[in-house]
């Protein structure tokens, strides 16, 4: 029997909604060939995965490879209890795929979870349970998660909605910013906003970010990196610690992959979860600016042997986690489990998931969380070649997409520089923030470390087999220190975690220039100053793509906490009056950044120049001088002249004396920054006009950085 899609039902607002979905279909041969909890059923399409509106009805597909049996359970918006249970009939199963149509079901009219059934014997890692109502593992939408801070009814399981894809994207597109060309903001999109001194309509979402874009733009970065949108449950491990709610500020505990985070969103957008998020992206793409997502794919919110089973562990615990022999969880994500990234079918799904976010949200490109993970084989060990990592590599659909490994994980594996990469991987370089930070604050014998680190870090990237867009360099990020901390503190102050200040890394490689903490000593807090600065030319000056964490950019404290994943306050919340309080180091950051931008040598190579210097020079520290100069040589973006930088550092306590070539054809260097504050408040002469230096030798004031051009 052949039927019009308009025939099976539905009402007229749901079949015409649903047209959408499959538009190239004209005439479908779908009839109903059971009932079943009193829907009209049929056998569904059993590779979609998920939950899909169709024509008349929807589509429900799920897979578990030990299980005996499924239910599809169908509940009122905002009920615990359904209102009907469907079992999938065993002619409704090919293989290991349990795939159903329900007709005459708008997708407005429910939420929707599974109960499976199967064996239980926990020593081989199988949790089956006809009891535990399961979260559809592709749900692209959670429920019970909007509002931030209400905890989740105890006994009460998360629910899916099916989620209407039809945003119209309108004329945005995609920058497709060269790797070496992106200037990256990690940022938390709760913290950027929620306090009250971001002074915008909905602090704390999408909506307050896409609020601040006009502030980024004035800033100049080019790329955002969102910590953590995927549905998580901030209510995890809730505590209360000297007066003080702690929770999951962070979001590094993901439940649902394909959810975004419902409580991040300014208004409720039932069936439409993630409307605003497009926005935010198709406005961020319209400015220029890219968007790159934080995920993570090494562990999950489900925890260990005492964690919940809300998801994975009950379709199929032994295939989704790493389990000891005696059926115990691996941790080597620090969380209580560990994601079994290369089995074929969590392969599968982290596959799955990337495409959808790239298609369905037109992401830029992502950040893997403790990346080496997804490079370990079932027992844990390090593969030479991971199936997951090179199926990344090489996907089509993910060619454009810019793929990040933190190189590194909780079971001690470190990568940085030998992550398998296909060249197609780049790394959060793990080993210029740590060499940066001891060389930044004066330790003795680092100049030919620091060296390697500004000019891209070749010996651990060599170029021949890495390319040069693969050091996404950084000296702070969400993990550590912010900035300012970095020379306010010797000593980390985790105490507001409640764990006696044992989290967190004791390795900071910081210098708090002499008081500890707070400080009204005017001298100390001057250093401070020129040390932040310092940091920040050193970064922007370096080889690589530069990253920075968000408020450095005007100083923004922590007050020495350097592990804030639980501090959902004025810890880590952004305090925006820090901006004209912190205005010249504001004005600097932006300086540096237009500077980058506009001096393409600090990039990438740009010719061969014709005043005959090399692509880079390196002047190191000798019995002279203890000031390193590196020198970057090319020609300009029209090349139409020479493009010349040269970046001398000075950590030392004392002024220094150093030397610099000669320029050809009668030129002179002209000072671009100077650090010292000899200028104050500017931070090159005379109101921004360069100074023209005669001659080849120079006087740095202690602890300072110049940035001089031809």
């Amino acid at each position: 029997m052949e039927m019009n899609r308009t025939e099976t039902g539905g009402t007229e607002n749901n079949r015409m909604e649903n047209n959408s979905i499959i538009a190239p279909m004209t005439r479908i041969h779908m009839v109903p060939m059971d009932v079943i909890a009193g829907f009209e059923v049929r056998p569904g399409m059993y590779d979609i995965n998920g939950a899909t509106a169709i024509p008349g009805g929807v589509n429900f597909t799920v897979y578990s490879y030990g299980a005996t049996a499924c239910e599809l359970l169908l509940y009122k918006r905002g009920e615990d209890e359904p209102f009907a249970v469907l079992p999938f009939p065993e002619n409704y199963k090919i293989g290991k795929v349990y795939s159903m149509i329900v007709f005459k079901l708008s997708i407005y009219d429910f939420e929707y979870a599974y109960r499976i059934d199967g064996p239980y014997n926990p020593k081989e890692g199988l949790l089956f349970n006809k009891n535990n109502v399961l979260l559809d593992m592709y749900a692209k939408a959670v429920t019970g998660q909007k509002i931030w801070g209400i905890p989740k009814k105890e006994g009460v399981a998360y629910k899916a909605r099916v989620v209407k894809d039809d945003f119209d994207w309108k004329d945005y597109t995609q920058p497709h910013i060269p790797m070496e060309d992106l200037i990256i903001y990690e940022m938390h999109v709760r913290g950027f906003t929620r306090h009250f001194s971001s002074e915008v309509n909905y602090p704390g979402t999408f909506e307050g970010l896409k609020e601040k874009i006009p502030y980024l733009k004035k800033l100049g970065i080019n790329a955002v990196e969102l910590m953590p949108i995927f549905e998580f449950d901030e209510m995890k491990d809730y505590r209360v610690v000297n007066g003080r709610a702690v929770m999951d500020y962070w979001g590094y505990n993901t439940v649902s992959f394909f959810s975004p985070n419902s409580s991040y969103a300014a208004c409720k957008e039932y069936n439409r979860e993630g409307t605003e998020l497009k926005e935010l992206i198709g406005l961020l793409h319209e400015n220029g600016i890219e968007c790159i997502l934080d995920v993570v794919f090494n562990h999950t919110a489900e925890g260990n042997e005492m964690g919940p089973c809300f998801s994975f562990k009950g379709f199929d615990n032994n295939i989704y986690y790493m389990l000891t022999p005696e059926g115990y969880y691996y941790n080597f994500s620090g969380c209580g489990n560990t994601l079994n990234c290369n089995h074929p079918i969590v392969h599968q799904m982290i596959l799955e998931c990337l495409r959808y976010w790239t298609t369905a949200y037109h992401v830029d490109g992502f950040r893997f969380d403790l990346a080496t993970i997804l490079g370990r084989n079932e027992d844990g060990s390090p593969m030479s070649k991971p199936p997951l990592l090179q199926s990344l590599a090489f996907d089509p659909i993910l060619g454009n997409v810019k793929l990040i490994a933190e190189a590194w994980d909780a079971g001690g594996l470190y990568q940085v520089g030998s992550f398998p990469s296909w060249s197609r991987w780049a790394e959060w370089n793990g080993r210029y923030r740590d060499d940066m930070r001891n060389f930044l604050k004066g330790d003795y014998g680092m100049w030919e470390i620091a060296a390697n680190r500004i000019t891209g870090s070749r010996d651990i990237y060599d170029p021949k087999y890495r390319g040069n867009d693969v050091s996404v360099n950084f000296l702070t990020c969400h993990d550590g220190f912010t900035l300012w901390d970095l020379y306010s503190y010797n000593e980390k102050h985790n105490e507001a975690n409640g764990w006696g200040n044992t989290d967190g890394s004791n390795d900071n490689r910081s210098w708090n220039c002499g008081v500890e903490g707070d400080t009204k000593d005017a001298e100390v807090l001057t250093l401070r100053k020129r040390l932040a600065m310092n940091a920040f030319a050193v970064l922007l000056c370096s080889r690589g793509t530069a990253m920075f964490f968000a408020g450095d950019e005007f100083l923004n404290t922590q007050y020495g906490n350097n592990n804030a994943y639980c501090q959902d306050n004025e810890i880590s919340w952004l305090d925006w009056r820090e901006v004209k309080k912190n205005e010249v180091h504001f004005n600097f950051c932006r300086y540096m950044i237009r500077f980058r931008k506009g001096h393409p040598v600090l990039r990438k190579f740009a010719g061969n120049s014709a005043c005959g210097f090399p692509e880079i020079q390196v002047m190191g520290v000798d019995g002279c001088t203890k000031v390193l100069r590196v020198i970057y040589a090319g020609r300009n973006e029209e090349n139409t002249e020479d493009d010349v930088v040269c970046l001398a550092v000075n950590t030392f306590w004392e002024e220094q004396e150093f030397t610099i070539p000669f320029l050809a054809g009668g030129k002179d260097w002209h000072m671009a920054a100077d650090t010292s504050g000899r200028y104050y408040p500017a931070f090159i002469p005379e109101d921004g006009e360069l100074k023209i230096i005669t001659g080849n030798t120079l006087r740095i004031p202690a602890r300072s950085v110049y940035v001089l051009t031809s």
